[in-house]
């Protein structure tokens, strides 16, 4: 079954003006477009099986995918699921509380720390990728990925594993049009629209 663009969760401005809207336009309805039209491109000639799989699910099994189109899979499954997941992280006006927020002054120290700790595996990743807050054997993690690799794939593909629970995207295209060449600027600017909610969520949902 083809993979499709899951609408927008809010209006294209809801996240102003700390995400402006022609961004969120591009963002969405471009750039996102792309990766599910590539990646449905590229499951074209694949198994029945392969194709019958969620694109979580496709890209936590990389080493089924043919050689050839291993690449296209990665990168295009790899960007459908990792934008799915970063339009529902962002909300203005949600509040970090409970047991998130216990855990993490629990395996950081402080959130102050976590935050700085995020920060700069946004900052330092060189070119295009993302940086993660995620679960690993119990405990929460800052890593950073390239393009659009995912912690999900695993050591073998993205260098790092976990079940994310937050994410940034810090490829240009997510904030040139507002910061431009200003990277940390965007980063500051993200602290104001997560939408701890979402992931308190896949917190519980990650420690079952």
């Amino acid at each position: 079954m083809a993979y499709i663009l899951p609408p927008l969760p809010y209006a294209y401005e809801a996240l102003e003006p700390y995400i402006d809207s022609q961004t969120m336009h591009l963002h969405h309805d471009k750039h996102h477009q792309t990766y599910v039209n590539n990646a449905n491109a590229a499951l074209e000639s694949l198994s029945a099986e392969i194709q019958a799989f969620s694109p979580s699910t496709l890209i936590q099994n990389l080493d089924k995918v043919p050689a050839d189109k291993l690449t296209a899979i990665r990168n295009n499954a790899g960007g459908h699921v990792n934008h799915t997941l970063f339009w529902e992280l962002l909300k203005i006006g949600t509040e970090l509380k409970g047991e998130l927020k216990a855990a993490i002054e629990k395996d950081f120290g402080s959130v102050e720390t976590f935050k700085e700790k995020f920060a700069t595996a946004a900052a330092t990743r060189f070119g295009s990728g993302w940086a993660w807050l995620v679960l690993q054997n119990g405990k929460l993690a800052v890593v950073s990925t390239a393009n659009q690799d995912s912690p999900l794939m695993g050591e073998k593909y993205a260098g790092v594993s976990g079940t994310p629970v937050l994410a940034l995207d810090v490829w240009e295209h997510a904030y040139y049009l507002k910061y431009q060449n200003r990277r940390a600027d965007y980063i500051n600017a993200f602290w104001n629209v997560v939408n701890w909610d979402k992931v308190a969520e896949l917190y519980a949902t990650a420690k079952k």
